[in-house]
């Protein structure tokens, strides 16, 4: 972020109004998302423990083959938004289109692989023999809804290039209503067990991406824009994607190893990290959600050739992202003795987990930056640096966790070594926003 003479406050209370409208519902959202996973689980776990042992490497599968393919949102988001600064509305949804096509091709793809070789990755991730029936059914059947959950994404990442977060958040909240109710009709009612759970999940996405499929149709239709699959426009999105792609390995790398290495500390120190994990991943949504106004807010700015005006908006990003990380960050100090016994009641994995979650505590501010400079390359479009940076991130991170079962440490250690690695992706991420290569205006990058 180059130097320049803060804005004035009506320039602020502007950029906090935009910021608001859509960060807002766009946490909401988010939030929304994993209690998909929370209702199977709360609904097939009455079947019995092999059950649910069974949904939880099903769906910690499906989990990260969609998330691999996240960049169908952020780099669609940045696209269209673009070309809505630019004040092209009919090139912004063909954009999105473009999107939406390449999220059913590469759908497509997964479930071609999926299918066939389910009983084989549900046994390469250590699903026991009671287990693992239940895995390859659950798995094999929500498969069949990937290319709606990719499709799902890429169409959420065209209405929040379009300003709209707001609709994303209505589908969330109908999409989770729906998923619960199937599967407690379809499981119990049904007595189709674990398959019900399947099943009712296929449905709620596939009609998750049916409501999109019709908004972004009608937004073509009113603009005029083709529905069509161009080749070159989803060669385009590809490309565009492949950075984010790269970026999105890598932190799930760093997450992987990170829990490869608690398990190697022991029993009591794997439970605390998982514990430790889920408060930083549902705080890591309220920051993502400041990232994802980031996207759409830079993106148009940019096509709309005004660089003051994102370099204005950066700068207060930056600001709201520190305050919800302080604040979030005191959340976190105070009501750590209460938040622990809700997920265990062994002494020893809560005097594990304390001097991590004080960590995790400490680093929220540092996490608020790097949420929002990550959002507003993003939107900016400078997926290849955000790559790179992610991969400098990861070759730092690795050696120092790895070495925490050598030197000693415990879990401390390790959520040091965590802290660590986000204070290097803020340190890369505020370098690219101080020199102002971001920042290249115009309809497309």
């Amino acid at each position: 972020m180059t130097q320049a003479p803060a804005p004035p406050r009506a320039t602020r209370r502007r950029h906090d109004r935009e910021i608001v409208a859509l960060a807002v519902p766009a946490f909401a959202a988010l939030v929304a998302e994993p209690l998909f996973v929370m209702a199977d689980s709360a609904i097939v776990g009455h079947l019995g423990t092999a059950q649910l042992a069974g949904l939880g490497v099903a769906s910690a599968l499906l989990t990260t083959a969609v998330s691999v393919f996240v960049f169908l949102a952020y780099a669609t988001t940045a696209a269209v938004a673009r070309r809505v600064g630019a004040g092209d509305l009919r090139s912004a949804i063909r954009q999105g289109m473009d999107g939406i096509w390449l999220a059913l091709l590469l759908g497509a793809a997964v479930v071609a692989v999926v299918l066939p070789m389910a009983p084989g990755i549900v046994d390469v991730f250590g699903a026991s023999p009671t287990a693992a029936p239940y895995a390859t059914t659950y798995l094999r059947i929500s498969a069949l809804g990937i290319p709606a959950m990719l499709v799902v994404l890429a169409a959420t990442g065209v209405l929040r290039g379009l300003q709209d977060t707001r609709t994303p958040l209505y589908v969330a909240v109908a999409g989770f209503v729906a998923n619960a109710a199937l599967n407690a009709g379809l499981v119990y009612g049904a007595d189709l067990g674990i398959a019900g759970s399947a099943w009712g999940t296929v449905i709620a996405q596939c009609g998750m991406a049916t409501v999109y499929l019709c908004v972004v149709v009608r937004g073509a239709r009113r603009h005029g824009a083709s529905l069509r699959p161009d080749a070159a426009g989803i060669r385009a999105g590809a490309q565009a994607g492949a950075p984010l792609l790269v970026r999105t390995l890598s932190l799930r790398a760093i997450l992987m190893i990170a829990t490869a290495v608690a398990a190697r500390l022991g029993d009591a120190d794997i439970a605390a990290h998982q514990i430790v994990l889920s408060l930083w991943s549902l705080l890591a949504f309220a920051l993502d959600a400041i990232a994802i106004a980031g996207q759409a807010i830079i993106g148009r700015y940019l096509g709309a050739g005004d660089a003051q005006g994102a370099r204005d908006a950066c700068r207060r990003m930056v600001q709201w992202g520190i305050i919800a990380g302080i604040v979030l960050g005191l959340l976190v100090l105070v009501t750590r003795p209460l938040f622990l016994p809700l997920f265990t009641s062994d002494t020893a994995v809560r005097h594990i987990a304390l001097p991590a979650l004080v960590l995790v505590a400490l680093a929220q501010p540092i996490c608020g930056i790097v949420f929002v400079l990550d959002g507003v390359l993003m939107g900016a479009g400078d997926g290849p640096y955000l790559a790179w940076a992610m991969l400098l991130t990861l070759a730092v991170f690795a050696p120092v966790a790895l070495l925490v079962p050598v030197l000693g440490g415990g879990l401390t250690a390790l959520w040091a070594a965590m802290t660590l690695m986000m204070t290097v992706r803020m340190l890369t991420l505020w370098l690219r926003s101080r020199s102002g290569h971001w920042i290249v205006t115009g309809a497309t990058r």
